[in-house]
């Protein structure tokens, strides 16, 4: 039964010397797997070189629920991605996000919610010409609550701790060592009222910047057990001078 959806490309791999295996975040079935063919005919309605990370794609797919793996049958670009594909600094981002994407989300269930954020942020990561420095602290801080772990930044107040394990703020020091001390509390505070509207206005030196991205991850892992070491983010640390 052929069915019409967008999905999000997280990754690909080589499944033979014929097909590839495209991993995709699809709005009418969650996270979904799609064999490509590696080298199509030029009258192909399913080209390859639309499955760049964070392609945001429109789709007639074959997708029976007891398959693992599913066909295309035709695709078209959403919109075009001039920057995230030819932009050097936006394109690292796109591997950075797109493999965080990768490793965190698992659900084989649609949700509309989680999608529209990540259909909205690659489209605003497309255009945005300000504060791209700030852009994926943004996502990554935003996606936990689409992830349903969003720290409660409502119990911040001046000179408490962050509990990283419990996702709030509290007056003493807590009983594990997941916390951050009152200063990096005061500056995680301050990252969870940053947004994609006002990032430009936020300023980070990369050693800073690099340092609360280590602290977001840790925060990740406590929340996420299965959350590994992502590769692409060596290549993002050498960024935003």
């Amino acid at each position: 039964m052929l069915s019409k959806t967008r999905g999000i490309v997280l990754h690909s791999i080589a499944y033979n010397d014929k097909y590839s295996i495209i991993y995709m975040y699809t709005e009418a079935f969650g996270r979904a797997s799609y064999l490509v063919a590696r080298n199509r005919g030029k009258k192909t309605a399913v080209s390859k070189a639309l499955f760049m990370p964070l392609s945001v794609l429109e789709m007639e797919v074959e997708h029976l629920n007891k398959r693992d793996l599913h066909r295309i049958k035709e695709t078209k670009l959403c919109y075009p991605l001039t920057e995230l594909f030819c932009n050097p600094v936006k394109n690292v981002l796109a591997l950075f996000l797109a493999e965080v994407l990768f490793r965190v989300v698992k659900e084989t269930e649609p949700d509309a919610r989680l999608f529209g954020f990540l259909y909205e942020s690659i489209h605003l990561l497309e255009y945005a010409e300000e504060g791209i420095a700030n852009f994926h602290l943004v996502f990554l801080l935003r996606l936990l609550s689409c992830l349903g772990i969003y720290p409660n930044a409502d119990s911040h107040k001046a000179g408490y701790y962050f509990d990283m394990m419990n996702g709030v703020f509290c007056d003493t020091v807590p009983v594990h060592r997941h916390y951050l001390d009152k200063e990096e509390s005061l500056v995680f505070a301050r990252l969870l009222r940053m947004s994609f509207e006002n990032m430009s206005l936020y300023s980070f030196s990369r050693q800073d910047r690099v340092r609360i991205i280590n602290r977001i991850f840790e925060y990740y892992r406590l929340h996420l057990p299965e959350f590994p070491e992502i590769k692409s983010f060596s290549v993002l640390q050498s960024l935003f001078d």
